[in-house]
């Protein structure tokens, strides 16, 4: 989803050429690239009544997702790429720096037999997880069995297809990076956010949300309304399928803007850096023990429980 570290974003900034900065809000301005963004999931969310909870979330995701890499590709779409690469970067590649991905210079060097063998274990944790582990778990420990299906489903996913997908387009020579960068490493949240966790939203992030309030609002209040943004986001993903736990989601992307805003107090710096654990510390004590707000009980009963059930996995 939109996660996003302000000093990332500035030098990414700084390292584009001025002549791409200048041209992408005459490029964004078109009305081809906005209409998949506006169209998907109002089209979604129309159908709210007439699916289940579970097909709802992943039906808003994919709207919501193919909106946003259209938006991408159309604003770095250039003349003379390959017609089978354009197409990789829409349906074949999660990412949503279509930059990297579509620049067909300078070549990736081979990914090392190590890497495969790390997204492959990791994929194979996750399903063992999800069909092995999880229906296993008792009915009545339901929060459980969910966060237990919900992690499968994320090893399968963020940590292990994404991953292998990364390392098949570096072995034809594509800048793929993967989204997920060891997070659990993680010394402050804004490295968790801005560097190892779901990297795919920074930059379209940063192009429509941060960039523009910038200027108005300055670096803090840019961030805070892109963690703003954010939650109100997942609001819709996990709380509207849900019919319950409204303003949860968003009060935990609230929660970690104001956290990673204290970092960069003189307090926050001095804390953080004095020691690596400390910041470790902090960062799972700010991002784990909250996650219930984001993935909230009514998520987990009306939406992952059911999908759990369709999938074989309860």
């Amino acid at each position: 989803m939109i996660f996003l570290e302000h000093h990332k974003v500035a030098a990414i900034r700084e390292t584009r050429p001025v002549e791409f900065i200048r041209t992408t809000g005459a490029r964004t301005s078109n009305v081809f690239a906005w209409l998949p963004i506006i169209i998907l999931p109002a089209t979604a969310i129309l159908l709210v009544n007439s699916l289940q909870p579970w097909v709802f979330m992943w039906a808003i995701s994919f709207a919501l997702f193919f909106g946003c890499k259209w938006l991408t590709w159309w604003q770095d779409r250039r003349s003379g790429t390959p017609i089978w690469r354009n197409l990789a970067y829409l349906f074949a590649w999660p990412g949503m720096d279509a930059t990297e991905f579509l620049n067909a210079e300078p070549r990736t060097p081979r990914p090392p037999l190590l890497s495969w063998l790390k997204a492959v274990l990791r994929t194979l944790f996750g399903i063992w997880l999800l069909w092995g582990l999880t229906p296993v778990v008792p009915a009545a420990w339901f929060l459980v069995k969910g966060w237990t299906g919900m992690t499968g489903v994320v090893f399968i996913l963020h940590f292990g297809t994404f991953d292998l997908l990364a390392l098949g387009w570096q072995t034809l020579g594509v800048n793929a990076t993967p989204l997920m960068n060891a997070p659990i490493l993680s010394t402050s949240l804004a490295e968790f956010w801005g560097h190892r966790w779901n990297t795919a939203f920074n930059r379209i992030a940063h192009d429509l949300v941060f960039r523009p309030l910038y200027r108005r609002m300055g670096a803090a209040g840019a961030t805070l309304m892109t963690f703003l943004a954010s939650g109100l986001v997942h609001d819709l993903i996990l709380s509207v399928p849900a019919r319950a736990g409204y303003g949860l989601p968003t009060a935990y992307f609230l929660l970690q803007g104001t956290g990673l805003l204290w970092e960069r107090t003189r307090f926050g710096r001095k804390f953080i850096s004095h020691r690596a654990g400390r910041g470790r510390l902090f960062t799972l004590v700010l991002t784990a023990i909250p996650a219930f707000w984001l993935f909230h009980p009514a998520f987990i009963r009306n939406v992952i429980l059911p999908m759990l059930q369709a999938i074989g996995a309860n």
